[in-house]
């Protein structure tokens, strides 16, 4: 189990980890990161993994670890809010708009639902026990305190959380519901869109269409990256909103006009630490 940062979270967000190659902590941070980072040093505001200060005369060796406070990008606020669902001592659920990632991640760091939660609710510790895209919405559960984290998680990992989805897309009368969708999805690191490769399925999700006007009901029985997307495209059915799948359509960062119409309606699991039923529903309507 990874040791916890020796720097608490600021403003919602935890220090950056950091992987040295080894030598002059001064060197390599002005090396790979620029002046920026290198003055960071100056200042005193780079630590080793046992919360010493590093120093310009600091060597360390390959694999060492330092940490520090990254520096936040402009980003376009997201203007919606996120509605708490439920919260007691170990988990707060959610209701996550569109447009809000999930947790840090390239140019999306503050305006991310952890951030905004941890600022917003005095929570410094909370963590997501799982993920939904930046453009679905819908119900998101997040623990509150390290140690139930892994429980959380753990429960998730081994898809025992029943989840249900809603989503909008035109009707193909030739298609016959409901079916089961099984394909091998891969996500590369620094591409867009997944594929779907030939080999063994490690994606599958059952469909269902419950209004003739093109709702649809998803439960997906894997959770690969973009695999509800992924499945109703390929039946020629793309949801409503989609910029990625079947084709990439470029949307301006503070164009919030035309949201994905993909809804994480519920989720449902057998508490590890209650020990109990758990059921939360979205409040949300998929067209809206």
């Amino acid at each position: 189990m990874r040791r916890p940062a020796p720097l608490p979270p600021r403003d919602g967000l935890g220090p950056a980890r950091l992987r040295l190659r080894g030598g002059a902590v001064l060197v390599e941070l002005a090396d790979r990161f620029g002046e920026a980072a290198a003055e960071k040093v100056l200042r005193g505001e780079v630590v080793c993994a046992d919360g010493t200060v590093v120093t310009p005369s600091t060597v360390l060796p390959p694999g060492a670890h330092v940490y520090l406070y990254r520096e936040l990008p402009d980003e376009v606020p997201v203007p919606f809010d996120i509605p708490v669902l439920h919260r007691d001592d170990d988990i707060v659920v959610v209701d996550k708009p569109h447009f809000l990632a999930t947790m840090p991640r390239g140019r999306h760091v503050a305006q991310t639902a952890t951030v905004r939660l941890r600022r917003e609710l005095l929570l410094p510790e909370l963590s997501p026990a799982h993920r939904l895209d930046r453009l679905t919405a819908g119900v998101l559960l997040f623990t509150a305190r390290r140690e139930v984290r892994g429980a959380y998680q753990t429960l998730f990992a081994r898809g025992e959380v029943r989840k249900t989805y809603l989503a909008r897309a035109r009707v193909d009368p030739s298609l016959e519901f409901p079916m089961t969708v099984r394909s091998r999805i891969i996500k590369r690191r620094g591409q867009l869109q997944a594929v779907e490769e030939p080999g063994e399925p490690n994606a599958e999700t059952c469909i269902e269409l419950v209004q003739p006007d093109g709702l649809y009901r998803l439960t997906p029985r894997t959770g690969r990256t973009h695999q509800l997307r992924m499945h109703m495209a390929s039946l020629g059915l793309p949801i409503i909103g989609d910029p990625l799948y079947p084709e990439i359509v470029d949307v301006a960062p503070d164009d919030f006009a035309n949201p994905l119409r993909l809804l994480a309606h519920s989720i449902e699991f057998d508490d590890p630490v209650k020990s109990r039923l758990r059921r939360f529903v979205s409040g949300r309507s998929i067209d809206r």
